[in-house]
C-alpha cells in the first residue's frame, strides 16, 4: 500500500514538473537563421511633477542626454495620455511619453535602460516608470 501511495505522488511530481517545463517552452520565441533574439521595451513616462509638468524642452533634452548616448542605433517616442494608482492609492491622470527599444538580450542594454528610468525618476521627481519587456527577433 505504501508502495502505490509513492507511485502515486512521484507521478504527480513529475506530472507537474512537466507541465512547468512545457509552460517555459511556451515563451521562448524562435528567431530565423538570420534573425538574434531580442528584447522589445515600452518604457513608459509620467510628465506630471510636484514642480508643475515635464515640457517638451525638457522631454527632448532628457532624451538627448541621457537615453540617445546609450541607445545610438535607434529608438522610438510617442506621446500619450496615461493613468496610474500612486503609493497613496490616488488615481493619477497624467500626459505621458512612450519609449519603444529593441535591442540585444544581454546585460548592457538592460542596465542602459535602468540607468535612464533611474536617472528620469530624479530628475523630474517622479514616484514611479513603467518598464514592459517582451521577447523579439531582430535581424543579426
Amino acid at each position: 500500500m505504501a508502495f502505490q501511495t509513492a507511485i502515486k505522488w512521484l507521478t504527480s511530481v513529475v506530472a507537474i514538473l512537466l507541465s512547468l517545463v512545457g509552460c517555459g517552452a511556451v515563451h521562448t520565441l524562435p528567431c530565423g537563421d538570420d534573425e538574434r533574439r531580442a528584447i522589445q521595451e515600452w518604457v513608459y513616462f509620467g510628465t506630471e511633477t510636484r514642480s508643475g509638468h515635464v515640457t517638451p524642452d525638457a522631454w527632448t533634452q532628457f532624451l538627448s542626454e541621457i537615453v540617445s548616448p546609450r541607445f545610438p542605433e535607434g529608438l522610438s517616442v510617442w506621446q500619450a495620455s496615461g493613468q496610474w494608482r500612486s503609493a497613496s492609492g490616488q488615481i493619477i491622470h497624467e500626459p505621458s511619453y512612450v519609449l519603444s527599444l529593441i535591442h540585444p538580450d544581454d546585460l548592457v542594454p538592460n542596465k542602459a535602460v535602468q540607468e535612464i528610468i533611474a536617472s528620469y525618476k530624479t530628475r523630474f521627481q517622479q514616484e514611479a516608470v513603467l518598464r514592459v519587456k517582451s521577447a523579439a527577433c531582430m535581424p543579426l
